[in-house]
């Protein structure tokens, strides 16, 4: 359901953001596997198209050397979900990124400097990707669920609820619901999101802020999904 409502929508915001002159920044790098010439048609150069297949075929080739396969990237949640393939979770995943070319690729550990849409290196897992996040620079995440979670970064970390049901069994831990998409299109919904990140942005916490929820999470050696 992410695919249908919440990873378009926070595409929506990664072009709000960029077209204003700011900076948004993608990551969780498996979760564009067969996915990924979705972004490469969008590099905004030469240069940055290179960096970007280096990135991603580094990260298909540190899963093989650590005997796990591609092509298995869908969690046991995600085929719970519907979810069948890679490319399936992938074209989903790669909607948060919206439109707009892609300006620059960094490393993990890396601070994003250009105004525009950047593309992050660090694996999927939730806590070490909103690391990475913070580390770059984010001041707000927009994370999409399908079945709730409670996480939080060191910065605010907005969980967008794919569904109308998961935001009203676990409204603690949802920020907004997404499924406002089917019930009152994508325009509204792209609206009230925004309505929501400004107020987080100008101070008003978000759960996981108000829940004290704030891990921390760093790529380790060994093989981290």
């Amino acid at each position: 359901m992410s695919g249908l409502t919440a990873n378009p929508l926070i595409g929506r915001m990664a072009d709000a953001v960029t077209q204003a002159g700011g900076t948004a920044v993608l990551t969780e790098i498996p979760e564009m596997f067969g996915a990924e010439q979705l972004l490469l048609v969008r590099a905004e150069n030469e240069a940055v198209f290179h960096r970007l297949t280096r990135v991603v075929n580094r990260f298909k080739r540190y899963f093989l050397d650590h005997g796990e396969p591609v092509s298995e990237n869908p969690s046991p949640g995600n085929i719970a979900g519907g979810i069948t393939t890679l490319e399936e979770k992938s074209l989903g995943a790669v909607q948060k990124g919206g439109l707009s070319n892609v300006v620059d690729v960094i490393d993990y550990g890396h601070i994003a400097t250009r105004t525009g849409l950047t593309i992050l290196e660090a694996p999927g897992n939730d806590a070490v990707s909103t690391t990475a996040l913070a580390a770059a620079g984010v001041t707000l995440t927009l994370f999409s669920t399908g079945r709730g979670t409670p996480l939080g970064s060191p910065v605010p970390t907005m969980k967008i609820a794919s569904n109308s049901a998961l935001a009203a069994a676990k409204p603690g831990w949802i920020d907004f619901d997404a499924g406002m998409v089917l019930t009152h299109g994508m325009d509204a919904a792209a609206s009230a999101l925004l309505d929501r990140i400004i107020a987080v942005a100008s101070g008003e916490p978000a759960c996981n802020e108000r829940n004290d929820e704030r891990s921390i999470g760093i790529w380790k050696r060994g093989v981290t999904l």
